[in-house]
């Protein structure tokens, strides 16, 4: 039984749901994918008197197509969704039936627009946190748009295929057969690289803010709320919803939540968010801040918005180590998140650049899938918590080298190879392997305000207790700042001081504040 009785009880629930009846058609073999596939079916089959089962034979064996009855939808699963995929599953048996998605009216429409034929595939890992989005948003697409089909693929399911076209990060979206993008990409993200993007004049042409906060992640949401509870006008600037907790699998000290995971927590803030009346202009970065009779913020597509106070929230990236090949190879050996690409490298041999918890957490992850990990330190011992290196050294698969300062990612057309320096001995050693995780800490994203405002030599804004910058009237919350700690919990509040600052600003600087 694939299934077990929770999830059936629920999933029964859902299948209540359907608008219309439904059939799967189904393409198998005798391997075992292939029965697992009859056997899910079946199962869901079973539940539910408005879904049939058909076999018929679609591209790939073992896949699953869903359809209303007379109808294709143009989804299709190659391979078992489970895990993370199963929502993706529910997802698609309802929408395909007739279930309106939960996503704007604005978005419907530009999907509905879309013109000429698209044909989407989506290379996934089932442990991969980050493919889900990119799955259902797709499966969106396919739903609302006769012209657009998607088909989720499986990686561990179809070796060869990953193999074949050198896929080593996930998720890997192709088009009409053509590499589309890679990585998490939401609904908006996808219309605009097909050319449905925000109209630039529209954006100018906003009325001035009260209070503009610029990224969405915890501390841009929690700032958000706070100044939208106040009754001004409030916009929010984010490159993407939630920031880096999307790259977040596990969450255990989020305090109230046992555990939680990040993309979770993001769909949790955003919901929250649009509680209230917040102007939210999703994938739109900022470019510039100027302060005149209003503060100015230019965005990357040349629009330039208007606000009484803004609050910068912008958070922080992953660090590069910033040798030959990182960029060259990034996707194709060089990967950031173990718990979206490890099982890519299933087998193989990889290497881990950094020795805190992250690494070490990486380094132990990855270490239950793949043939070797190499684990490199620049420092002399490991940064990471004890109790995660004693695990870490009980590993019979793991390498160790402290003092070892990454020189070169070597490679062709994909990583093969990784060049470190002992710098005690001042020796040179190349270790060959498949592929190599990045796990060295935090850059803030506050490039785009060189000589705007003061930042310390680690690039992270400098505010005050109440989150004021050099700047009146422009404020900051979150990683980007000068915190003493980058968590998600000191972020929000951090986020929430920003908007009580902000707001005390505003009435006592300005003549008149909306709504006050």
């Amino acid at each position: 039984m694939l299934l077990d009785n929770q999830i059936k009880e629920q999933l029964k629930q859902y299948l209540t749901m359907l608008e219309s009846d439904l059939v799967l058609k189904v393409s198998a073999g005798e391997d075992k994918v292939s029965q697992d596939m009859i056997e899910l079916v079946t199962e869901i089959q079973n539940m539910s008197p408005r879904i049939s089962v058909e076999h018929v034979h679609l591209e790939r064996t073992p896949s699953f197509s869903v359809n209303k009855v007379g109808e294709e939808s143009g989804v299709v699963f190659a391979g078992l969704p489970l895990g993370h995929e199963f929502t993706s599953l529910v997802l698609a048996l309802l929408q395909v039936s007739g279930r309106a998605p939960k996503v704007d009216q604005s978005i419907i429409d530009q999907i509905k627009d879309i013109s000429g034929e698209y044909r989407f595939e989506t290379y996934v890992s089932l442990t991969c946190h980050n493919c889900p989005d990119v799955v259902q948003a797709l499966n969106i697409l396919s739903v609302l748009n006769p012209n657009i089909s998607h088909t989720m693929i499986d990686g561990a399911s179809f070796k060869e295929e990953v193999e074949s076209k050198d896929i080593l990060a996930v998720p890997a979206v192709y088009l009409n057969g053509e590499s589309f993008g890679n990585g998490r990409m939401t609904i908006e993200e996808i219309l605009a690289k097909l050319g449905a993007g925000t109209n630039v004049d529209e954006l100018s042409a906003k009325d001035p803010y009260d209070v503009l906060v610029i990224g969405g992640g915890p501390a841009g949401s929690s700032a958000a709320i706070y100044a939208a509870r106040k009754g001004i006008r409030t916009g929010i600037v984010a490159e993407r919803f939630g920031g880096q907790i999307l790259d977040t699998l596990s969450i255990e000290n989020f305090i109230s939540v046992k555990e939680t995971e990040g993309p979770k927590l993001a769909q949790a803030l955003e919901e929250h968010v649009k509680q209230y009346n917040i102007d939210v202009m999703n994938l739109q970065r900022a470019k510039r801040l100027e302060k005149r009779d209003l503060i100015e913020v230019e965005l990357e597509n040349g629009a330039v918005l208007k606000s009484k106070s803004v609050i910068i929230s912008t958070g922080a990236r992953w660090r590069n180590i910033n040798v030959p090949g990182e960029q060259e190879f990034k996707n194709k050996g060089v990967a950031y998140c173990p718990h979206c690409d490890g099982p890519l490298f299933a087998g193989k041999d990889v290497a881990v650049i950094g020795g805190g918890n992250s690494g070490i957490e990486a380094a132990i992850d990855l270490a239950g899938i793949v043939n070797h990990v190499t684990v490199l330190e620049f420092n002399s011992e490991l940064k990471a918590d004890e109790v995660l290196q004693k695990r870490l050294y009980s590993l019979p698969n793991v390498a160790v080298h402290t003092n070892a300062q990454t020189k070169e990612i070597t490679g062709k057309d994909k990583v093969n190879g990784i060049t470190y320096v002992d710098r005690e001995t001042n020796e040179e050693h190349h270790v060959e392997l498949a592929g190599v995780f990045v796990q060295i800490g935090l850059v803030p994203n506050t490039d785009w305000l060189e000589g705007t405002l003061e930042r310390n030599r680690m690039g992270e804004i400098i505010v005050d207790k109440r989150g004021g910058t050099t700047i009146p009237g422009v404020f900051a919350a979150g990683d980007c700042t000068d915190s003493a700690y980058n968590q998600i919990i000191i972020s929000m509040g951090s986020g929430a001081t920003a908007a009580l600052g902000a707001f005390d600003y505003m009435i006592r600087n300005t003549e008149e504040t909306a709504s006050v």
